[in-house]
């Protein structure tokens, strides 16, 4: 029996291209898409999934972080002095605060209550931190003469109700020692360094009398330990 018959040879027939018309929405066969070849071969790959943006969690206020971000984005203006870059929010500020005084209502209204709002809310922190540091200078003063009386050995507060100053004519407020444990150690240190410099300046001038021959040198280091 013999085997299959091979498949003859198809004669060369005519191409039924050899009369193709370029035209509309007929490109040269040379520009065509090739079988197999990506038409955009630097686009995004076959199975590709895009990306998509994380959504903020439950907690995250994203808008109020973008509205900050874009007022504290610096912006070229034009200047009296030639041109300057400012915050958005200061250009916004400044853009009003000049309309206003051309003679713009609306932006005088807003701008008066704007600066209304601002003076008000720190009149209000400024009299909230008075009222803090006079019932707590107050508080521990009594708090320590209590101590001493009955004899009770504590750590002293810090800051210490010495040490806040209240000038009640201006109703500023001044601390002028440490208010945490590390600016204790830190004051401790320069207190200790502020009390030896003193008594070495002290030796060197004692010095000046026994030693005359060096006299400017020993003035010298007392006037660089005084800088200190």
């Amino acid at each position: 029996m013999s085997g299959p018959d091979k498949p003859t040879a198809r004669p060369n027939l005519p191409s039924k291209r050899a009369d193709y018309e370029i035209g509309y929405a007929k490109p040269p066969l040379s520009t065509r898409f090739q079988r197999g070849q990506s038409g955009n071969p630097s686009g995004r790959r076959k199975g590709a999934i895009k990306k998509r943006t994380a959504l903020p969690a439950l907690n995250d206020e994203r808008l109020k972080t973008i509205i900050l971000e874009e007022a504290y984005r610096s912006i070229s203006i034009n200047d009296p002095n030639g041109q300057i870059d400012i915050p958005m929010a200061q250009a916004v500020v400044r853009s009003l605060a000049v309309n206003a005084a051309k003679g713009n209502q609306r932006a005088q209204r807003l701008f008066t209550e704007l600066l209304t709002s601002v003076e008000r809310d720190n009149k209000k922190l400024h009299d909230e931190w008075l009222k803090t540091a006079i019932n707590y200078k107050a508080e521990w003063d009594e708090e320590l003469a209590r101590r001493k009386k009955f004899g009770i050995e504590a750590p002293p507060p810090l800051p210490h109700p010495d040490d806040i100053i209240i000038d009640m004519n201006t109703g500023s407020v001044r601390i002028k020692g440490p208010m945490t444990k590390e600016d204790k150690v830190r004051w401790d240190q320069l207190r200790d360094l502020k009390v030896s410099i003193k008594e070495n300046i002290k030796e060197m001038a004692a010095l000046l009398d026994t030693q005359p021959e060096d006299r400017d040198q020993i003035k010298a280091e007392i006037q660089h330990s005084q800088r200190v």
